[in-house]
């Protein structure tokens, strides 16, 4: 399923459309958000490398760490990042995103401050203008892409960041134009859920194309929180946890998947949990007293009813029975004694609905509207 969602990254936007978007959540009780986000962010720029991407270059946005360690991340996965790159660019702004370092360096206060030295940096030292933000970023994938129809892909490790400075409003003004804009591919950013209230959260899930929430693989209750069976739920399952995953179809259509990731050395690595899959998803059957399917016997048996106004195609003529006959009798007026003798050897194992007039006053409805015309 991690191949599923870095396909429609890899993919990009149609024509016309928004960029697809990413929102990975990840709680305390399973902190291995930054991992998930390394994980789409290597894959995705290898697939950018090697020209298997709607997108030509990648803009990340870096809040929670210095971009030498980005760079360093893609070398230890075979990547070069160190020379002039023509592919990616950061904007840093973890360094000074504020801009008190300058400030101070400008009243004397740092006398000896050295900015980390990137060709593929540049500082950001007032993040809570996301105007400017904005601009950097466009600027930044214009010069990797040029104006023409060339697109590329966003990255941010950390809106929880962006969200201590800048409002939710404005924050999710600058996701949205981002993701309006010709130029953008795809974008992908890392929240940590449970440090923000519910209204944040949703706001960022609906501006999301595809959301991936992280989940340990036995939830905690409110009584085990903090208490000694919660430090045991980590203390067996450390490394991994489920992957829960919210796909927006174009056609509408919501796909929901899960799996397992485990986390090891070399990276985050996904398995296969199509059981559970099916699981998931009959949970989202609503839990009524009654039986919403059908048995084999019950399909045949209401295949079997012959309904009053439905024509059966057996070359006779039409005629829309009024209540005034039985329709097997055919110009014999005379009522049956009993609904038995309507049951032939031919008609034995089928369902029909009988109706009686209460009298001759009773308006028929084939008088109303006769639909003779009609093959229903």
């Amino acid at each position: 399923m991690g191949e599923l969602v870095l396909r429609a990254l890899r993919d990009g936007a149609l024509e016309g459309e928004q960029a697809v978007a990413l929102t990975i959540k990840d709680i305390v009780e399973s902190p291995f958000g930054f991992d998930v986000f390394n994980y789409f962010f290597v894959q995705l720029s290898s697939n950018i490398l090697g020209g298997k991407s709607q997108s030509r270059g990648l803009v990340l946005v870096a809040f929670s760490r210095s971009p030498s360690f980005y760079v360093d991340l893609l070398e230890s996965k075979g990547i070069d990042a160190s020379s002039p790159s023509t592919w990616i660019q950061i904007l840093d702004c973890y360094t000074d995103p504020l801009g008190w370092k300058d400030r101070l360096m400008g009243c004397g206060t740092i006398t000896n401050h050295s900015w980390e030295a990137s060709s593929m940096a540049t500082v950001c030292k007032n993040v809570r203008n996301v105007d400017m933000l904005f601009s950097s970023i466009v600027e930044l994938g214009k010069g990797l892409v040029g104006e023409g129809k060339n697109r590329f892909s966003l990255a941010i490790d950390s809106v929880s960041e962006l969200l201590r400075h800048a409002s939710m409003s404005s924050v999710a003004a600058l996701l949205s134009n981002l993701r309006s804009h010709d130029k953008v591919s795809s974008a992908f950013w890392l929240l940590h859920s449970d440090l923000h209230e519910s209204r944040p959260v949703a706001v960022l899930e609906y501006m999301s194309s595809m959301v991936a929430s992280l989940e340990p693989i036995m939830r905690q209750t409110e009584g085990q929180k903090g208490g000694s069976d919660s430090q045991s739920l980590r203390e067996n399952n450390p490394w991994k946890g489920k992957f829960h995953a919210r796909i927006k179809r174009r056609n509408g259509k919501v796909r929901l998947m899960c799996e397992e990731f485990y986390v090891e050395q070399s990276g985050i690595r996904f398995s296969s949990a199509s059981a559970e899959v099916g699981i998931f998803n009959q949970g989202l059957l609503p839990k009524v007293q009654f039986n919403l399917q059908l048995s084999e016997k019950e399909r045949t048996d209401r295949a079997n009813v012959v309904l009053p106004f439905e024509h059966q195609g057996d070359g006779k003529a039409i005629q829309i029975y009024d209540g005034r006959r039985s329709p097997l009798e055919g110009n014999n007026h005379t009522a049956p004694a009993s609904s038995e003798k309507l049951q032939t050897s031919d008609s034995l194992g089928k369902g029909e609905i009988i109706y009686f007039r209460d009298s001759d006053d009773e308006m028929p409805d084939s008088d109303e509207d006769p639909d003779n015309d009609l093959d229903i």
